[in-house]
């Protein structure tokens, strides 16, 4: 945000030392006297130069803003005509343009000129007079040789004109710039309030997303504990001796649920731990007749994934996967190479109750794919499949 404002007055800075260095450019270039330092110290350029300035942000902080974003268009319309008016009164480009060096030896060597043209016309009159002969009077007195000298009268400095004084020309140049400033000011103000406008939408949806995604966890975790809390109570009242073993492994879980899970990515190997200890909680219930393949291949280095977003589909498929009556085998694949994280999964298929949510639904498989959607855009392939009696999933992950 800082840097932004910081460019910003960057910005108006350069820009309005480009319109001040303009007219000191164009206005005092080819004059015989330091030009560029009479017009810096002539009123009439202060004049030009903070007429602008305050129309354009007047109408930039006070205007715009209390009447045009306000939608009392005929008031700010209104204020705009006062200010053209002003703008019409002061005339500041034409007061510029004639009382600038440049302008003031044009006018001085065109006066000179007429002064020479003068002389000139007069000069050939005596000459044609003098061709009539010496005893011819002149009409207009006495020769040159008889001791007159002719003088042109001197001109005199005109009076210097008043700073608020109003000519009957219109300054169109004037009115131009008063146009472009106005404009411009609209435009600048517009622009900001889209962005602004635009900063909320994002704002507003990134904290939609947050709170979605905040929402999903609080659903998966409850969903996961309470199935390994029935697992833990299936083997107490077994008097099983993995007991304690398993409530170890569940600390270990939900030590990372509550530390790790808030954040939105962790490293690849405590979400492989989880799913580990997972895996061996649900080995511990299983019979003979269930057989588990965990298997993690390539490299486990850098790589980070969202927490949990594997464990959904793990956990569906010892939901899905186990009978009590057959024989059953669940396979479960991770790949972790380079960049791209890959979950494979395979289970036999089973009928249960009418009333269980199906396979390929829940809340676990459901909130798994709103999250992949929201971490991972355009960043992972999911592809669920039940076939010839078994049923698969793929995801691939790429950071």
């Amino acid at each position: 945000m800082l840097r932004f404002k910081l460019n910003n007055i960057i910005i108006h800075v350069t820009g309005w030392l480009l319109f001040l260095v303009l007219p000191v450019l164009f206005l005092s270039t080819g004059s015989k006297q330091s030009g560029a330092w009479i017009l810096l110290s002539s009123p009439y350029y202060w004049l030009f130069c903070l007429t602008y300035l305050t129309l354009f942000y007047f109408n930039l902080w006070y205007l715009i803003p209390s009447f045009f974003l306000q939608k009392k268009r005929w008031v700010y319309g209104g204020c705009i005509v006062i200010l053209l008016g002003l703008v019409w009164f002061l005339q500041p480009f034409d007061k510029l343009l004639i009382h600038n060096p440049r302008f003031q030896e044009q006018m001085e060597a065109l006066a000179r000129q007429q002064a020479s043209d003068s002389l000139k016309a007069v000069q050939a009159k005596l000459n044609d007079s003098l061709a009539h002969g010496p005893g011819k009077s002149l009409p207009f007195g006495p020769l040159p040789h008889q001791g007159l000298r002719m003088q042109l009268p001197e001109a005199k400095p005109a009076p210097r004109e008043s700073l608020w004084r109003h000519n009957n020309s219109v300054d169109i140049v004037s009115l131009f710039l008063f146009g472009i400033i106005i404009a411009l000011g609209l435009s600048i103000r517009t622009v900001e309030q889209w962005q602004t406008t635009e900063q909320k939408v994002v704002k507003a949806e990134a904290e939609k997303v947050n709170a979605e995604l905040s929402f999903l966890k609080a659903q998966i975790n409850p969903h996961f504990l309470f199935n390994t809390l029935n697992n833990i109570y299936t083997l107490s009242m077994m008097n099983s001796p993995h007991t304690s073993e398993s409530i170890m492994k569940l600390s270990n879980i939900m030590r990372y649920v509550t530390d790790d899970v808030t954040r939105d990515f962790v490293p690849l190997q405590q979400d492989l731990e989880c799913i580990q200890n997972y895996v061996d909680l649900q080995k511990l219930r299983l019979g003979r007749k269930t057989t588990v393949n965990f298997v993690v291949e390539g490299e486990i280095g850098n790589q980070r994934i969202a927490p949990l977003i594997l464990m959904s589909f793990v956990e569906n498929t010892f939901k899905y996967g186990v009978s009590k009556q057959a024989e059953s085998a669940i396979d479960i694949k991770i790949i972790a190479s380079g960049s791209t994280i890959t979950f494979e999964c395979e289970n036999a298929v089973f009928e249960h109750p009418a009333g269980m949510p199906d396979r390929t639904g829940g809340i676990g498989i459901a909130n798994t794919k709103q999250r992949l959607l929201h971490l991972y855009p355009n960043k992972h392939t999911l592809s669920i499949a039940e076939a010839n009696g078994t049923f698969k999933v793929k995801l691939v992950l790429t950071s």
